[in-house]
């Protein structure tokens, strides 16, 4: 079994990579081929709305036809069990590099079709690892649910099954002194850290257990 992750943050080694990577230990603790790969060193850009994918008997039907560094990735995708994607909140939704990835990766299976379709070659596990600075009730407050529940529909009409995990209040800086963060108590988001955060990290590890069929 193969299980894909996907980091839309552009760090690789802080919060949203961190429970990527329990995720897939959670799966490799099953037995699951892991492979993490990191959105920002690609080259890619989003839709760019040629509907090549859309045209009846054209060679890119149901395939994106744009060759960059998504063509090979979208490949190994289609040959994988199950995916798990990450992103921390920006501005109330996920990275842009995150949201053009699955504009690119959705749109070419969607069927416009009554009701919509998939033309995905099989059914596969999906989910996704939220990461942001506010707290839960601030997310609640703000909605940011709204995007977080359309992400899991799409995923599941076009993918297969899915679920989505959140990570709040999370330790954004090494040093809170050297930036102008004056609204946060540097001491209770370590105090976080410490004690919140790795119960975290056991929920993605989990959520990887689940992706290989565990329990």
């Amino acid at each position: 079994m193969k299980i894909m992750a996907f980091n839309g943050s552009p760090r690789k080694k802080w919060n949203t990579a961190t429970l990527l990577g329990k995720a897939l230990e959670g799966a490799a603790s099953k037995g699951a081929e892991t492979e993490l790969i990191h959105l920002y060193d690609l080259e890619y850009k989003g839709c760019i709305s040629c509907f090549a994918c859309k045209t009846i008997g054209g060679k890119s039907y149901g395939k994106c036809a744009v060759q960059d560094d998504l063509t090979d990735v979208f490949n190994r995708v289609e040959q994988a069990d199950a995916i798990v994607l990450g992103s921390p909140i920006y501005w109330g939704d996920i990275s842009g590099e995150m949201k053009s990835f699955i504009e690119r990766l959705m749109f070419q299976y969607a069927t416009y079709t009554d009701p919509p379709g998939s033309l995905f070659p099989q059914k596969m596990k999906t989910a996704f690892i939220y990461t942001m600075n506010v707290t839960e009730e601030v997310m609640k407050e703000w909605q940011y649910a709204v995007n977080f529940n359309r992400y899991e529909n799409a995923l599941r009409r076009i993918l297969g099954e899915s679920e989505y995990m959140c990570s709040f209040d999370t330790y954004q800086f090494d040093d809170y002194s050297k930036v102008l963060a004056t609204r946060f108590d540097p001491a209770k988001k370590k105090e976080r850290h410490e004690k919140v955060f790795p119960l975290d990290c056991q929920k993605a590890f989990d959520m990887g257990v689940r992706l290989v069929g565990g329990k």
